[in-house]
């Protein structure tokens, strides 16, 4: 029984949310180390999808050629990947330039006041 993703739920949870997202956080950890530009994730993230598919059809027996699949599956693995990156970035700069940064939230972070 597939899904509207190309699968079964248990293998949509497992191999995209789990083992997939999983190497999107790691690849938006690797992007924000790197200090290249937060869009480098969507083009990672389309190519994770790929994978995804691929590894759905031939482990599992899910649809190869789900248009819907993929754009669901590469939106949550970018989606991952995108707020794996931003906290690693704001981490990084407080981090490095404590004389000027302060953290703010998870995510954010603001000049020191002084």
């Amino acid at each position: 029984m597939a899904s509207l993703t190309g699968t079964t739920l248990p293998v949509f949870i497992g191999l995209t949310l789990v083992l997939l997202g999983g190497a999107a956080s790691m690849m938006g950890q690797a992007v924000a180390t790197t200090w290249a530009p937060a869009w480098h994730n969507v083009l990672y993230g389309l190519l994770l999808g790929v994978g995804d598919r691929l590894l759905g059809f031939l482990l599992f027996g899910g649809e190869l050629l789900s248009i819907t699949g993929y754009l669901i599956d590469t939106a949550i693995l970018t989606a991952i990947a995108l707020v794996s990156y931003r906290a690693t970035r704001a981490h990084a700069m407080v981090r490095q330039y404590p004389w000027l940064y302060e953290r703010s939230g998870l995510f954010g972070w603001r000049e020191r006041t002084r």
